[in-house]
């Protein structure tokens, strides 16, 4: 079995992944994907024995939508929200990636170009493991979107990825996903 292939395993042993892939896909959002956290820590948790949902804070659904207006966005948002169950809908974060180069200069104080489209953001994550990305086809079918792959996720290992942009905000990142899972290696180089 390859990597994407047990990885796409690991996704479908989660419920509560699922269930947001699943209405995800209902809502068909445009160039939409689950990613970062909700997946890479869904396969650490059964790669170390852990629930499923140990540890995920929340479900990234991003989309692409060439509408950059803030009204645009939260309608969405609202949207998103209405389409989950209480207790999710807090849980799962909506952003629009057309429109992240508007505020996270203010936010993190360097540059961000505009994004191509989804999978373009997953290039700009700070660790190889957390660019990942999956989206559920109408079919039921598991896309994997991973620029970097997914040997790191595999290995427990936190790499800072080429566009890192910051090794203290990666490394930052790191001791928080360190202290939850101590079977992590993290490497700053």
């Amino acid at each position: 079995m390859d990597l994407d292939d047990r990885l796409a395993a690991h996704v479908r042993g989660s419920p509560t992944l699922m269930a947001v892939l699943r209405t995800a896909a209902r809502l068909d959002l445009p160039d939409w994907m689950v990613m970062s956290g909700a997946v890479y820590q869904t396969v650490w948790n059964a790669l170390t024995g852990r629930h499923p949902d140990y540890g995920i804070q929340d479900y990234d659904l991003v989309y692409f939508d060439p509408d950059l207006s803030a009204e645009a966005e939260a309608a969405t948002q609202a949207r998103v929200a209405a389409a989950f169950p209480p207790g999710l809908a807090e849980k799962v974060e909506v952003c629009n990636q057309a429109r992240v180069h508007l505020w996270f200069p203010q936010a993190h104080g360097r540059p961000y170009p505009p994004l191509r489209d989804t999978a373009d953001a997953l290039t700009r994550a700070l660790a190889t493991a957390h660019a990942v990305g999956v989206r559920l086809d109408p079919a039921g079918r598991l896309t994997v979107a991973a620029p970097f792959g997914l040997a790191d996720i595999f290995a427990l290992v936190l790499r800072p990825a080429p566009g890192c942009g910051s090794i203290k905000a990666h490394l930052a990142k790191a001791a928080g996903a360190k202290a939850r899972w101590p079977e992590l290696t993290v490497l700053d180089a």
